[in-house]
């Protein structure tokens, strides 16, 4: 029997439940092992991909969408970050390649629907949905859910998160409070994650862009100020994130494969 609890996460069920299930849409998440700051946990984007992964499958259940969520991919590209120690890196085409190998298991096992759910920045994964088009019968969706948020995020914290900031502290001050690192007066041990300022006018506004080495950039990793951060700012920025890509993944789940899928 099918777990009541958690019938969308993979690693759980049996040959048995997965037979029964009839599942439309994969969702992958991809993590990484990286530091964020002093205070933050190395796993801390697999753990907010975990999490968010899970809140929004059980919400596209609830609405009827059969999703499976695949176990999460806890590493990802670091090459800038390679001053750290034990920034576990994989090259962007070493990721390509395992999210290749991954799509082609789906395609043999009929789930034709498969949505990248982003929880780290190093990852840029829009040159493989374009490389994968037309070479896979896999149609390929993909979230960046830190990017997807940054609006609402803005309104709920007092200060823009890049890494290791407000949003992600709250999140996992959310998720595993057990592993934010606080002082016995409840003060996080992170530095105030100040950027180094770029030297370029065009770096600064954007109109040229690089690869920053972290090591360069920040002190101890974090980019973002954490210090108000709260429990309940990450959970009001989980329901946000559910109530966007919840009710998608039950209506991809729900949508046929036609001719003009995904347009009308």
């Amino acid at each position: 029997m099918m777990s009541e609890r958690t019938p969308w996460l993979l690693e759980a069920l049996t040959l048995a439940d997965v037979r029964d299930a009839d599942f439309q849409v994969a969702l992958l998440p991809m993590g990484a092992t990286e530091p964020h700051n002093l205070h933050l946990p190395y796993g801390t984007d697999s753990i907010e991909a975990a999490e968010l992964a899970d809140a929004c499958c059980e919400r596209a259940w609830q609405q009827g969408g059969r999703v499976v969520r695949l176990p999460v991919v806890p590493y990802g590209t670091e090459s800038n970050l390679r001053q750290f120690p034990l920034a576990l890196n994989l090259q962007p085409t070493t990721l390509f390649r395992v999210i290749a190998d991954l799509t082609e298991t789906l395609e043999q096992s009929g789930v034709k629907k498969l949505v990248i759910f982003n929880s780290h920045g190093g990852n840029d994964f829009k040159p493989l949905l374009r490389e994968l088009y037309g070479k896979t019968s896999v149609h390929l969706f993909l979230c960046n859910w830190y990017q997807m948020i940054r609006d609402f995020a803005l309104e709920v914290c007092e200060h823009p998160d890049d890494h290791a900031g407000e949003m992600e502290t709250s999140l996992i001050l959310a998720f595993r409070p057990d592993l934010v690192r606080q002082t016995s007066a409840g003060k996080l041990t992170a530095d105030e994650g100040e950027r180094r300022p770029l030297r370029f006018e065009a770096l600064r506004q954007g109109w040229v862009g690089l690869s920053r080495p972290w090591h360069l950039l920040t002190t101890n990793s974090g980019s973002g100020n954490p210090h108000q951060a709260t429990a309940e700012k990450g959970q009001q920025l989980t329901a946000e994130i559910v109530n966007r890509i919840g009710p998608f993944l039950a209506e991809l789940a729900k949508s046929s494969l036609d001719a003009n899928f995904p347009f009308e």
